[in-house]
């Protein structure tokens, strides 16, 4: 079962469905995991409360981008009160992959910038 999961990693990785920059974003967030050089840049078209849209560009590992492909397709379409609701906890039993605590931080790094995103949004800036 896990080597399913490890086998859409990578396919994520190689042919990611939601890489890309939205131009006129209403939310754009860059952040960096400092030990391993990941860098990943989240997009967010964000109207009447839902998020229309989601991307993100960078790179790294294959967790980190496959993490950040993977989270926004589960937000792209929700309404940012539901996105709020996306625990770590969550993401990762979605992610369905074990891993190291170092590599946590690579699979977790997408889902920090989405919730600054999601905060930038809501505070108007």
């Amino acid at each position: 079962m896990l080597d399913m999961y490890a086998e859409e990693i990578l396919e994520r990785y190689k042919d990611p469905v939601n890489k890309g920059v939205i131009k006129n974003a209403t939310s754009e967030v860059h952040e960096t995991n400092p030990l391993c050089g990941d860098s990943l840049d989240i997009y967010l078209k964000i109207e009447s409360g839902k998020i229309t849209d989601a991307k993100f560009n960078g790179f790294g590992c294959a967790i980190s981008q496959a993490s950040a492909d993977i989270l926004l397709g589960i937000v792209k379409g929700k309404g940012v009160e539901n996105a709020k609701n996306t625990t770590k906890d969550n993401f990762l039993k979605t992610l369905g992959i074990s891993l190291s605590p170092a590599r946590l931080k690579c699979a977790l790094l997408s889902w920090h910038a989405l919730m600054i995103a999601i905060g930038n949004r809501q505070n108007g800036h």
